[in-house]
């Protein structure tokens, strides 16, 4: 029994599902961040979040929680309620994604107040504006020890990247140059960049039989092509041809491709192959103004940034029912849980 994104979701699921890949590609002063989502249920709602918002965080079990003001806006790709995304940029071009890591062991409690894992992606998202201060938030908050095994990939505007995984009850950062390669999928980074190291040498077909290395390993190499010089290839479209090739069939619901650069994020649902692009120039993510949805089973192509609606709450409850009854056989979501997630947005308002 595996304990889920939130921290009282369960899942049982085979290793497929979980065999999501991240990688960032920096070239010529242009970085970009790609993302399968593979999951068993592809409904979600991409929401805008305004800076400004006073939130304190859902309580888990006895811990104690926090409150802050939201310092910068985000667009976010969201199953669970809003403010408990899966990944997301923001602004300021920090961009926060994560990814499945069994043997993952959260801190102990102790003083700090603690955070499910989804909202801890959203509280770097309205916190951090680099790299840097994602790591340094682990003086200040930690996740439930409960919560879903998960590790993550941050990146930055500037090009820092780093892998954050907690084993053996502490935060355990890869970056600068014990970050050799850019990418995370569903084992340590450790373990990962060992087999790279040794695959890639090999100078051969990469063929390994544990899946989350071999997509790894592929990432790798694709990576290792188009930073050479010489090679021109407009990189969104290189960055969505590697998430093609580490895709998992009919679980990858979602592939993202987050131009942190140029301040856009593309992506392609399973449902719908056609790329949609959205525009951070073309929302005002201001406190006083109203957060804005984009239903993702909507059929629709080229900048969706105009097609953006008023946060609409009834759809959101249809998308939540729909992710409920998709994912029934391996997830576990009480109508009390998942009204707690829904509601949790309506205590959010700008700080007076």
């Amino acid at each position: 029994m595996k304990k889920a994104f939130s921290f009282f979701l369960l899942f049982f699921a085979g290793d497929l599902i979980f065999a999501c890949t991240t990688f960032c590609i920096n070239k010529n002063g242009q970085i970009f961040f790609g993302r399968n989502y593979d999951w068993i249920t592809g409904a979600g709602i991409v929401n805008t979040n305004q800076r400004g918002l006073f939130k304190t965080s859902m309580k888990a079990s006895e811990d104690g929680t926090i409150s802050w003001v939201s310092k910068f806006g985000s667009i976010t790709f969201n199953q669970y309620g809003k403010e408990f995304p899966t990944g997301g940029m923001n602004e300021k071009g920090l961009v926060v994604e994560l990814m499945w890591l069994d043997g993952t062991k959260y801190p102990e409690p102790d003083s700090r107040p603690s955070i499910g894992v989804l909202q801890w992606i959203q509280y770097q998202m309205d916190n951090a504006s680099k790299t840097a201060e994602v790591i340094a938030s682990d003086a200040l908050i930690r996740i439930t020890t409960s919560a879903t095994p998960l590790h993550y990939l941050v990146a930055d505007a500037d090009g820092n990247i780093a892998t954050i995984e907690f084993l053996n009850g502490k935060m355990t950062i890869h970056k600068n140059e014990d970050l050799p390669f850019p990418v995370l999928t569903n084992d340590t980074y450790a373990s990962c960049a060992q087999a790279a190291k040794t695959q890639l040498s090999k100078q051969n077909e990469i063929f390994l039989q544990n899946n989350s290395l071999e997509r790894f390993v592929k990432a790798c190499s694709m990576i290792n092509k188009i930073i050479q010089p010489g090679t021109s290839l407009p990189l969104t479209d290189y960055a969505f041809s590697i998430l093609d090739n580490v895709a998992q069939g009919n679980f990858t619901k979602w592939s993202i491709v987050y131009d942190i650069t140029g301040k856009k994020i593309h992506f392609k649902t399973a449902d719908h192959k056609d790329i949609k692009i959205i525009r951070f120039s073309a929302f005002d993510l201001a406190c006083d103004e109203q957060s804005k949805m984009f239903n993702m089973k909507s059929e629709s192509s080229g900048d969706i940034s105009d097609q953006f609606t008023a946060s609409n709450k009834i759809i959101k409850q249809q998308v939540m029912d729909q992710v409920i009854l998709e994912s029934s056989s391996r997830v576990t979501i009480t109508r009390q849980q998942a009204d707690a997630l829904l509601n949790y947005e309506e205590g959010v308002s700008c700080k007076q």
